[in-house]
């Protein structure tokens, strides 16, 4: 007997951590589902849910209110605690940066905007980025389970140096998962059991990628690729059976540097007429015939035009002139990657808005599968989306492992 015990024990667990991702992922939002999911019995589910509301994790409710015309005892709900741990995320961005706090299920608990030039030493924007997370923290008094952070460049593996940060003045191959890691054991941000926060680090389109698959406009994809333009330049990502394709060191799907106009301007690559300088927001206010200005950033300009302007001639001959830029390098992906979904974030996002017909048409028109069918290609749909990726990071130890993450 007390053999089988410990065998239950053990087997509910080892189901922690896939029972607390399916909670966060909300793809079991009742203990039923949850039972399901796991393939465990209701019992060890039962078991297992306790545990993780035990942690702080989950909140359980043993009286839900049954639905209209059901018959028979409702399963208990399963939602993410209320008042729950956090982990800390940043992004760094051309115009300054964002800091936050997540909490499981990727809810933004705080958020402090900082604005800045950033400086071409990392070390200063990290501090910075850190302090404003570690006010955060005080403000809130919520428990730091790790840290997160989204870079505008790839991020080469396993050094977690920033390769090629052509849109901030870094050096070529600055250690910022080192410097990350120095910031906030300077700012002395306790983890669990009192160890000092672990930081991650990773490119800001990988991590918009792992949020949506997760929380947003990608779940349920197997093979989806995102595609996205920030602040400046373009990037890409694929998630593969829940999973960020990185390459072998970190640096696939560096779409940016497509060529989608063999006439175009010289690349910050070398190359020319590359996805990176033909479909941002620069190319986009400068086409409309607009001089960037430094009232907002330039994403937000590029927005404003889109809501505000778009019967101007010249800011729909803009639109239509990108949105056949992205389309062609779409294309070109889509005969590659076969993916069953595509997603774009940023001003491509607000391409897709102001004509979808016209993006779908180009995909369509120039790529093999396209013909065939075509390929949905939906807005992201979270706020903050890099944010929400770098905080994944923080929290995949716990999830893999809640008792061990814990403490």
């Amino acid at each position: 007997m007390t053999q089988n015990r410990t065998t239950r024990l053990e087997r509910g667990r080892s189901a922690l951590g896939p029972a607390l991702e399916l909670v966060h992922t909300g793809r079991a939002p009742t203990r039923a589902v949850l039972t399901a999911e796991l393939g465990v019995t209701r019992a060890t589910a039962g078991a297992v849910a306790a545990e993780l509301e035990a942690l702080g994790l989950i909140q359980v409710d043993s009286r839900p209110a049954a639905a209209a015309g059901s018959q028979g005892r409702p399963s208990h709900r399963l939602s993410i605690a209320p008042r729950g741990p956090v982990v800390l995320a940043a992004q760094i961005h051309a115009d300054g940066f964002r800091a936050a706090l997540v909490g499981l299920g990727g809810r933004l608990v705080a958020t402090a905007p900082g604005c800045m030039t950033v400086p071409a030493d990392p070390a200063r924007v990290l501090d910075a980025v850190v302090e404003a997370g570690a006010g955060l923290l005080r403000d809130t008094g919520r428990r730091c389970l790790g840290a997160g952070l989204a870079v505008p460049s790839a991020v080469a593996e396993p050094e977690g140096t920033a390769l090629n940060p052509i849109h901030v003045a870094w050096a070529a191959g600055a250690p910022v998962r080192e410097l990350f890691a120095e910031s906030l054991a300077k700012a002395d941000i306790p983890g669990p059991g009192n160890t000092l926060t672990e930081g991650f680090t990773g490119n800001d389109v990988n991590l918009t990628a792992l949020a949506e698959h997760r929380h947003g406009a990608g779940r349920g994809a197997q093979h989806l690729l995102c595609v996205a333009t920030g602040h400046r330049g373009v990037g890409g990502a694929l998630v593969l059976d829940g999973r960020l394709h990185t390459g072998s060191s970190g640096l696939a799907l560096e779409v940016g540097h497509l060529p989608v106009n063999p006439d175009g301007p010289v690349c910050h690559c070398g190359s020319r007429g590359c996805l990176d300088i033909e479909a941002d927001p620069l190319a986009f206010v400068t086409a409309a015939g607009r001089a960037p200005g430094p009232e907002v950033s330039l994403l937000q300009q590029s927005r404003d035009l889109l809501r505000t302007e778009y019967g101007d001639p010249a800011v729909q001959a803009a639109a239509d002139l990108l949105i056949d830029r992205l389309g062609l390098g779409l294309a070109g992906l889509v005969n590659i990657l076969n993916p069953d979904r595509i997603i774009l974030g940023g001003l491509h996002r607000e391409l897709l808005d102001a004509d979808p017909e016209r993006l779908r048409a180009v995909v369509a028109d120039r790529s093999l599968w396209g013909r065939s069918g075509g390929v949905p290609i939906l807005p992201c749909v979270l706020a903050h989306h890099s944010l929400v990726g770098a905080a994944e990071l923080a929290w995949q130890p716990v999830l893999d492992d809640p008792l061990a993450a814990l403490g």
